[in-house]
């Protein structure tokens, strides 16, 4: 059981601070406006989790209860779009970049309503915790619904923390960001890897 949330932890640490459009909206606000610009993003965006997670849970609870075939099937698509994604990464730049040009200064509620619409309104997120934390149901006597929020738990409060280091970091991270390109790089591989190592984990 710890050896599988642990697992999960390092995948959630390494997603979380890989360059994305989330944690880099919040880079740009945190350096624009301040940090506690950049917080209000990022809770709106946890709080986005919530639903997606509620909604991964209470749907995929009860296919493993009355269809355990569709399930499977359920998780061999997730290994197929964690594959495809890791394709897509290794497509693209390694580079980061993020403007802050022409950024409107907006309040702390209105940016807390962006990151939560943000979230929610993404469909590739749901999809996402679709084919990711099915993989990582941890016990057999809990049950499924408690183990998702588990892990939709561990999944926001680890992404919290390293958004919210983001946000009250920005300037320097910004500042290295633009010193050393093999950052990037870095960030890219370690995406690649936890794609196909949890995909590879779906399909063994």
């Amino acid at each position: 059981m710890l050896e599988i949330l642990l697992s999960f932890s390092v995948a959630t640490v390494t997603l979380a601070i890989s360059p994305g459009p989330d944690n880099i909206f919040v880079l740009t606000q945190s350096i624009v406006n301040g940090k506690k610009y950049g917080l209000a993003t990022v809770a709106g965006l946890m709080t986005g989790c919530i639903i997606h997670t509620t909604l991964v849970a209470f749907g995929i609870s009860e296919l493993i209860k009355q269809q355990p075939n569709l399930f499977f099937s359920i998780k061999l698509l997730g290994a197929s779009y964690l594959l495809y994604l890791a394709y897509q990464v290794y497509k693209s730049d390694a580079k980061i970049t993020f403007s802050t040009n022409n950024i409107v200064k907006k309040s702390t509620f209105q940016l807390f309503k962006k990151g939560f619409w943000m979230n929610v309104l993404n469909p590739k997120v749901t999809i996402f915790f679709l084919a990711f934390f099915p993989q990582f149901l941890f016990s057999k006597t809990l049950s499924t619904v408690v183990q998702f929020y588990i892990l939709g738990g561990l999944f926001i409060l680890i992404s919290f923390i390293i958004f919210s280091a983001i946000a009250f970091l920005a300037g320097s991270i910004s500042k290295n960001i633009k010193k050393n390109a093999q950052i990037g790089v870095y960030l890219k591989w370690a995406q690649i890897i936890v794609f196909i190592g949890i995909a590879i984990l779906i399909l063994l």
